[in-house]
């Protein structure tokens, strides 16, 4: 049976997964990495693409000897993280290019806010100017006015890996849209927009969508990867909206949570559905004629991964010995404690306020010292679980006043839904039935629907997601924990806010802030 191949950019890691028509996950390799740091210009964050490539590269030579036989490799496309970015010289090499969490543009994100730009690319673009290109370019051409002028073409980050596989530079509108300078409604840049606050003309790819085949691997990338040249490249896209693909959402009024490094709460739409009180962002959907709004929950998976390496050095070893994942085990232990982890709050990620959007510091806080099991590390566990739980209820009322939708179900994705405790506390949090599918990552599943579909495997999104989704189980809120997050959730709005008092004062850091706020 044929199969694709998705490459995936993300925050925190890169992998190469494969799927057969049937949405079986074949082989998977995946390589951890992180942003790197410019200690010159704080909030800076680069995009190493060589090393990167070189990362992701060995995940497909991994991938392709777990598969077997090359030739059962019809197609191959890209998921990538939003919002990053990177910049080509008149030969067609890497110059520049950041990931999504990139925050050097204060002054220049300050600036155009000053001069009335921000709300003008909010309503073309559907975002405020946190971590979108615009200020970007305007940083570049102050502080690196070499790489300003050498810059002759330009992409997102799934985009470079369809480049570094066949040479073709193009975006789709999933991604392009992330860059902030695209006119939702039109599905192709702003060009404009793109005039008007002054930034570079003439670099911006041909847009086309999802699921296109827009060229073939090359025989250098072959060389490099282990696919068989000629192998057709297929357009993906970003990766949220890929995961809204690979959970079936692709109609109007689906809700989903993917959860990941961050985490996405979102809605589709048949229309931009812009936040006149420019609190969460809007992008084009992966399907053509659809749109989704989202709030972006910050690091919530990052958090969890910090908490694993810098202080669950036991429960990693008990997870080596039964041969299962260390989060399993971390997971038994928070399941001990009782919603609302015993008064003990994990404050990290905010609910999004895209206009004004910052995070307090870093925190636990509300441990009972002489309660050292039930307020100690389980209890710390478990409180993380819950941060990124109220986030994700902030996001959904949100939704639903902008909408005037409630959901009947969330459908819950990424790597949080793997376990048995997150989805159960995201259930109870939001007092919202989860339906969770299958595969887990369907991310890289909704990049191989795009590759199916650009090869001719399928007719139309419906009949592949038809096709290829299933559910693996539902979660159903417990009424006891429902109503005992009532009052948990109220008291962290008021802790966090307390706490992010500390951060707006410069007592603490902010675990992020936004260029310009």
């Amino acid at each position: 049976m044929s199969c694709v191949v998705n490459v995936d950019v993300g925050t925190g890691s890169g992998r190469a997964i494969a799927f057969d028509e049937q949405g079986r996950q074949l082989a998977s390799s995946q390589r951890e990495w992180l942003p790197l740091t410019d200690p010159r210009y704080p909030g800076a964050q680069d995009f190493d693409c060589d090393r990167s490539w070189g990362l992701l590269a060995e995940c497909l030579r991994e991938v392709i000897g777990k598969v077997g036989q090359r030739d059962r490799i019809v197609a191959v496309t890209s998921t990538a993280m939003r919002e990053g970015m990177v910049l080509y010289d008149s030969d067609g090499r890497e110059i520049w290019a950041c990931p999504n969490v990139d925050g050097r543009a204060t002054e220049e994100a300050a600036e155009m806010i000053r001069r009335g730009l921000a709300d003008r690319i909010y309503e073309t673009g559907g975002d405020w100017l946190s971590i979108i290109s615009p200020p970007r370019f305007w940083w570049i051409r102050k502080h690196m006015p070499q790489i300003y002028k050498r810059a002759t073409r330009m992409n997102m980050l799934s985009d470079w890996v369809l480049y570094r596989l066949s040479g073709e530079l193009v975006t789709d509108p999933s991604i392009g849209s992330s860059s902030g300078v695209f006119d939702l409604r039109k599905r192709q840049w702003a060009l404009d927009l793109i005039r008007d606050i002054d930034l570079p003309q003439g670099i911006y790819p041909p847009v086309v969508e999802s699921g296109t085949q827009v060229g073939a691997v090359t025989a250098a990338a072959a060389g490099e990867t282990g696919l068989p040249a000629g192998t057709p490249v297929v357009t993906g896209g970003g990766d949220t909206q890929m995961a809204l693909v690979g959970a079936g959402a692709v109609s109007p009024g689906a809700f989903t949570v993917c959860g990941g490094t961050f985490w996405q709460t979102t809605l589709v739409a048949g229309s931009p559905l812009i936040d006149a009180r420019r609190r969460l962002r809007t992008l084009c959907h992966a399907v053509p004629g659809q749109w989704m709004t989202e709030g972006i929950g910050f690091y919530h998976g990052f958090t969890m991964r910090w908490f694993r390496d810098g202080f669950c050095d036991k429960e990693r070893e008990i997870a080596s010995a039964r041969g299962v994942d260390a989060y399993e085990v971390m997971e038994e232990r928070a399941g001990l404690i009782p919603p609302g982890s015993n008064g003990v709050q994990g404050i990290f990620s905010n609910i999004m306020e895209a206009k004004r959007w910052r995070h307090a510091p870093p925190a636990f806080v509300g441990f009972n010292l002489l309660d050292p099991v039930g307020a100690g590390k389980a209890a710390c566990i478990r409180a993380i679980e819950e941060n990124a739980a109220y986030v994700t209820r902030g996001h959904l009322e949100i939704l639903r006043e902008l909408s005037a939708q409630t959901p009947e179900e969330i459908v819950f994705v990424g790597g949080a839904s793997k376990g048995r405790l997150w989805p159960q506390i995201v259930a109870d949090v939001t007092a919202c039935p989860l339906r969770i599918p299958a595969i887990k990552e369907t991310t890289s599943l909704g990049g191989a629907i795009a590759a199916f579909l650009g090869v001719g495997a399928f007719r139309s999104w419906p009949e592949a997601v038809a096709a290829v989704v299933r559910t693996d189980r539902r979660v159903e809120p417990q009424p006891a924990a429902v109503s005992a997050y009532r009052e948990a959730y109220e008291r962290w709005l008021k802790v966090n806010d307390r706490l992010l008092g500390l951060s707006d004062d410069g007592v603490l850091p902010s675990l992020w802030r936004a260029p310009g706020v």
